[in-house]
This record gives C-alpha cells, structure tokens and sequence, in this order.
C-alpha cells in the first residue's frame, strides 16, 4: 500500500521514528510516499522492511534500492547495508537511498504516523481535522465504508482500503492524510487485548463507535470479557471533546459510557426509544434492502432504504450516521446521504448474479458465529424462491468455543432452509455433522481448491449460493471463482473457470 505525505524530509521521519539516519547527504527531494510493498518502492519513497511470517521485507532492499527509494525504515542494519552495496550504492555520504534504523519497524512506522497527525492537527488550526474510529466484532469495514461516504459529501475524507485496521495498515492510513484532509476515517481491529490501545496512542480521536461486542478472534482473549474491555480502549482512547458512539442494543458496549470524556450518543437498531439515533418499522423489501423511519436527534424521522442488503446493516448505518453527526455533520444532510451510500470494500454481502437466473450473496472476507449468524438469517430474503446453497470455511481464532460455535452454525444453515451445505476444512466438521443431521445435503472438502474443483457438479442453474467464511480457510477463493464466472453444471463450457484474485 502506498500514500501521499505532504513533503516530509527523511530527517523529520527519522526524528518521529526515534531511529537512527545513516546519512544519504542532503536530500534532493522530500518522502512523498510511504509503502511495506518493494514492488511499489520508487523516487520518493520511505520502504518499510517489515520482518512478517511469511516474507522478511530486508530481502527486497537491493530491488528497493535501484528503483530510487528515497529511504528505507530498517531493523538489520547489517542486512541494509549489504543491499546497498549489491545495489551499488554507497553506504555513507552520498548514497542514494537513506537508511533509517531502528529495533522494531512496525513501532517505528506507528511513531511516524503518530508525529504526522499531530503536525497535521496543528496545522489545521480553527479548520480542524476530525479523526474518527469504529471498532466491533463484524460490521468495522462497512460501517467504515458507510461513515467515508457520509463524509466525502462533506469535505475531503481519508478511509482505508479494505480492512486495513491493525499495527501497519492504520498507520498507512493516516499517513495518506495531507493538508486538504477535513475527516480522517479510520477502522481498529484487535486480534490481542493491547491492541486498539497502540492503535488510539498513533490516532487519537474525536469521535469513536463500538458496534457489538461478539466472538471475533476469541482465542486471543480467553473470555467475551476480554473482548469487551479490549474494544472498551477505543473510547478510552477519545480526546477530552470526543464523542462515543454506543450501540444500546449491546450490553457490553452500552456499558462503556461511562468511560467516554465527554459526549455519548447512543443507537438502537431494535429501536429502543432511549437511544438518540434509532430505527422503527424496519421491512425488507424484495432485494433484502432494509427499509426503516431513521430518527436522528434534531430531525424529524425520514424513511428511508439502505443501499446495501440484510436487516443487521441497519445498526451499521446508525453508528455510520452517530460518528457523521458527532463530526459535525447535519442530520437532514445525512438522512439524504444514507440512502445513497452503498457497500465498498469486496466480499462484503455483495450480492450478484450468476449463469441461468442464479444469485452469489458474497460475504465471504472474514467470519465469526455472530456475522455468521446475520449472513444466514439474510439467506431466505435474498435467495427467494431459489434452491439455497451455502459455502463455509472454517472460522479461524475462535479459541475453546471453536467446535462449539461450528456446531451452530450448521444448525443455522438448516435454519435458513439450506439444500446443500459445502464446507471447507477439518475445523468446520461440526458444522457438516449439525447440518446433515438435520436433513440437509452435505459436501465436505479440505481446502478452497477441492471446494472450486468440485463446484461443477454441485450446483445446478438458479442457485443461490451464499458463500462465508474466515478470510485466511478460503472461502473467498470459491466466491471470486464463481464471481468471475466459474463453472456450474449449465455454465462449464462458457467459462475459461479462471480464478478470481484476492482484493484484501
């Protein structure tokens, strides 16, 4: 991922860094771009060498180096050098590409962030720059979607691409922010109880949501409890005016109020008459969008029709319309807004058809037992009268409630009236034996590759098939394939039954 800086020299990245500068001399032209990819790594460019599982990013300087990276963020210093000298480039005075060293990269890249909002607020003056958050077990990317879109209308608005909600792509985020900026939109996700208290010391905020506290990554917090006092950190982590967002119809968020500095509104989907944004008289028309009056404080109520499918977006587009409202924006701008905004970021129920009058209801990015269940509860609306196939694959993280969740979710695509349940990998087994005992056709596969290989002759024209899943067991995979226009029994010889590519 890249992002524009507003001229920043490599001795002020070095300074907010706390690195130390293996002097280039003095620099012709500012960092214009900040990138952890070599492959987007050219003339005025900070590279970011991060040491991950599967790649260590110092074995890219040499590539780094000759496409005229302006500097490199490094931890090896010995690693660094050595690519400078492969390169050709001297490691002293005069060499092309400056190294920045330090002991942890992805700390450092949070520092630079963190020193690049604060000089951004200080220039903002009296204009101001409202940075705004939302964090939740499912619903941060399209409530994120929704919130950028509320405030484009408005004025020049920063959001991340995809989910790029942790210790590396929260600080590129901001870091895409320059002078113009007028809301900076950003999504915290926590695999660990300390990390959405690292991410609100890079960004601290004026506004923040939390939507529902569920059992996302369960296995890193041992309790629901955990869960819920890691997401508590990110109205912790309001400035002394900030405002949280809290949803009403969750206990555990409600229960941060009294956490927050300064102003709370609260939202209600369920349309509890003590929340501030609330909605009443929710139908589902015929493509599943959800149609509700919208009360908003200071509005009269409006009906109106989400512009995306599934009744739990309702709670999503709430918190969307409390974080747009606590940012300053009028509620009769954003009951015209709302309608219009729409889903952004892929395999996100994105609904589409398929060969012979089928439908793909694509929410397949990442899963849970609680954005599991809301998917499955849309699959009757959305599939009509059309046979209901469900894909699943594995949901990763869920720790001692794994089997037991899996389990339930079988159950629940018997619920939603499945004829054929596909399931992805050992850890989904439970699901396959709940479904099949209550009568619905199963196919077990061990991986995305076996599932897309047998697709051909497991679906018939006129399916609707829902495909969910964690995004690291695969399911995508099937979705993209079949998006693309892979084959189904009626469609085989159309189709070339390429793959899709991963959008993450």
């Amino acid at each position: 991922m890249g992002c524009r800086v507003i001229a920043r020299t490599i001795d002020e990245l070095a300074f907010w860094a706390g690195g130390r500068l293996i002097p280039p001399g003095p620099p012709a032209a500012p960092v214009t771009g900040v990138v952890t990819d070599s492959r987007r790594a050219g003339p005025g460019a900070l590279f970011v060498a991060i040491k991950g599982e599967r790649a260590d990013g110092h074995n890219y300087l040499t590539a780094v180096a000759r496409a005229g990276a302006a500097a490199a963020l490094v931890s090896d210093e010995a690693a660094a050098r050595a690519a400078l000298a492969e390169a050709g480039q001297a490691d002293g005075p005069g060499a092309a590409m400056a190294l920045i060293v330090v002991g942890d990269t992805v700390a450092a890249l949070g520092r630079i962030a963190r020193g690049h909002l604060a000089d951004l607020r200080q220039r903002a003056g009296d204009r101001g720059l409202a940075v705004i958050a939302m964090t939740g077990s499912v619903g941060k990317t399209t409530t994120k979607d929704l919130t950028r879109q509320l405030l484009a209308a408005q004025g020049p608005t920063i959001a991340p691409v995809a989910s790029f909600n942790n210790e590396i792509g929260l600080p590129l985020t901001v870091l895409e922010a320059d002078e113009s900026t007028r809301y900076l939109v950003l999504e915290m996700g926590a695999s660990g109880p300390d990390d959405i208290a690292e991410l609100v010391e890079i960004a601290p905020l004026d506004a923040a949501a939390v939507l529902m506290i569920g059992h996302a990554h369960m296995g890193g917090f041992g309790s629901i409890e955990g869960v819920a006092t890691a997401k508590s950190h990110i109205v912790r982590g309001l400035l002394p005016h900030g405002t949280a967002v809290l949803n009403l119809d969750d206990e555990r968020a409600a229960a941060m109020r009294p956490l927050a500095p300064g102003r709370v509104l609260t939202f209600s989907a369920s349309g509890d008459e003590r929340a501030d944004l609330r909605a009443t008289g929710v139908e589902l028309d015929e493509a599943a969008h959800a149609v509700a009056d919208i009360h908003l404080p200071g509005a009269a109520p409006r009906r109106a029709r989400l512009g995306l499918p599934g009744a739990h977006n309702i709670a999503n587009a709430l918190a969307a319309l409390g974080l747009a409202l606590a940012a300053g924006v009028g509620a009769d701008d954003l009951l015209d807004a709302i309608a219009a905004a729409g889903l952004e970021s892929p395999h996100r129920m994105a609904v589409s058809d398929l060969p012979g009058g089928g439908r793909l209801i694509d929410d397949s990015y990442n899963a849970n037992i609680d954005s599991m269940t809301a998917s499955l509860a849309s699959l009757p609306a959305l599939a009509g009268d059309r046979r209901r196939v469900v894909v699943i694959s594995e949901m990763l993280e869920l720790g001692e409630t794994s089997a037991a969740d899996h389990a339930t979710t079988g159950r629940l695509v018997a619920d939603a009236g499945a004829a054929l349940l596909v399931s992805i990998g050992a850890g989904a087994a439970p699901a396959a034996e709940a479904a099949r005992r209550r009568g619905v056709e199963v196919v077990e596969t061990p991986d995305a590759d076996e599932a897309i290989a047998r697709i051909p002759s497991l679906l018939a024209p006129g399916d609707a098939v829902l495909v969910k899943g964690s995004h690291g067991s695969g399911a995508w995979r099937v979705a993209d394939h079949l998006a693309a226009g892979g084959p189904t029994s009626a469609s085989h010889d159309a189709t070339d039954g390429r793959d899709g590519k991963d959008a993450r």
